[in-house]
């Protein structure tokens, strides 16, 4: 069984509270207390993504596309590395009370069997496909929640190429393309201010 399927909608409700509280520890200096039991589907290998948003405004996205450690210690990196995304300026104690916290759990990204764009954008399946685009060491991935601001699947492929390097429109010769789907878990805001 995967992680994804493992989890318990309980499970989800951790991990985003767990981002949260990464977040929190991080801007107050304060020790992380969290305690896995070792027999929860939160100790499998998994994959996350950790998404800081401020009023509808991304403030950080981190995450990882391979399952390479436990989840709940993958959800924690992703989380404190977010409040740093090289994009955007550093999460402040200032952003803490208006901070949306989503976890996103991965699935196995699968190969898609595509040797065109078109041919991509024909097997896509808009609102539930993330896509990863790789060729070598070059990689681009965009979640299935970006389908809400790009609903097109022909805008949802030239904006990842671009996000990659490649130009929108063409097809590179040797990209190789991956599909996974994701289950998203939310801490919502308003938080209390942190003090001083």
């Amino acid at each position: 069984m995967t992680v994804t399927a493992a989890l318990s909608p309980a499970d989800g409700r951790y991990l985003a509270r767990l981002a949260a509280d990464a977040v929190h520890a991080r801007l107050t200096g304060s020790p992380l207390a969290a305690t896995i039991p070792l027999d929860s589907p939160l100790q499998r290998e998994g994959a996350s993504f950790v998404t800081l948003e401020r009023a509808g405004v991304l403030r950080g996205c981190v995450g990882s596309l391979e399952a390479v450690q436990p989840l709940h210690r993958d959800v924690v990196r992703n989380a404190v590395q977010a409040m740093r995304d090289p994009r955007l300026p550093p999460v402040t104690v200032e952003d803490w009370p208006g901070l949306d916290v989503k976890v996103s759990v991965l699935s196995r990204p699968e190969p898609v069997a595509a040797e065109s764009r078109t041919a991509l954008v024909a097997e896509l399946r808009p609102g539930e496909d993330g896509l990863i685009l790789q060729d070598g060491a070059r990689r681009a991935t965009f979640l299935p929640a970006v389908w809400a601001k790009l609903p097109d699947a022909e805008r949802f492929v030239d904006a990842l190429l671009r996000k990659g390097g490649w130009p929108a429109g063409e097809w590179p010769v040797h990209v190789e393309a991956l599909r996974y789907t994701s289950t998203e878990y939310r801490d919502a805001a308003p938080r209390p201010e942190i003090s001083a």
